[in-house]
Parts: structure tokens; C-alpha cells; sequence
């Protein structure tokens, strides 16, 4: 696999090597995929759980219920409520 880095991505990716901290450019590479993956999953998990604390409320208005809404009720749902 061959990837092109910008000057300034280069520069940093340079810069961790000289700096110790990594042997080589690829391993520089690596943990910047790995730590973009695991913050991906991070996001994509708190969407779902945003996702499961709406769908309640989208069921209580495609039912009639909007009548009983309320901004606390659905902030609790979501840990929000202060």
C-alpha cells in the first residue's frame, strides 16, 4: 500500500519518528487509524443510545400521545435533565 500525506501531515509524521516516540512512520500511521477507529465506534455507540432514548417519544406521537409530552421527560430519557 502506498499513501500520499500532505507537507504538513509528513512534517508531524516526521516529527513523531525524531521525536522517539516511534520507530517508524508506518507505526505513526497505525495508532492514528487505530485511535480514528475506535472514535468512530465511540460516535457511532452514543448516536444508537441517542437513537434507543428518542424512539420512545417517536412511538408516543405516531400513537397520539404528544398530548402528555414534556422537554424533562424526554431529557431524562436522554440523562440530560438537570
Amino acid at each position: 500500500m502506498h499513501i500520499s500525506l500532505t507537507d504538513r501531515l509528513d512534517e508531524y509524521v516526521r516529527g513523531k519518528v525524531s521525536s522517539g516516540l516511534y520507530n517508524n512512520a508506518s507505526e505513526v500511521i497505525r495508532e492514528a487509524l487505530r485511535q480514528k477507529i475506535a472514535t468512530e465506534e465511540t460516535e457511532e455507540a452514543q448516536l444508537q443510545r441517542l437513537r434507543d432514548a428518542i424512539e420512545p417519544s417517536w412511538q408516543e406521537a405516531n400513537e397520539g400521545k404528544f398530548a402528555d409530552y414534556s422537554l424533562e421527560k424526554s431529557l431524562a430519557r436522554l440523562g440530560t435533565a438537570s
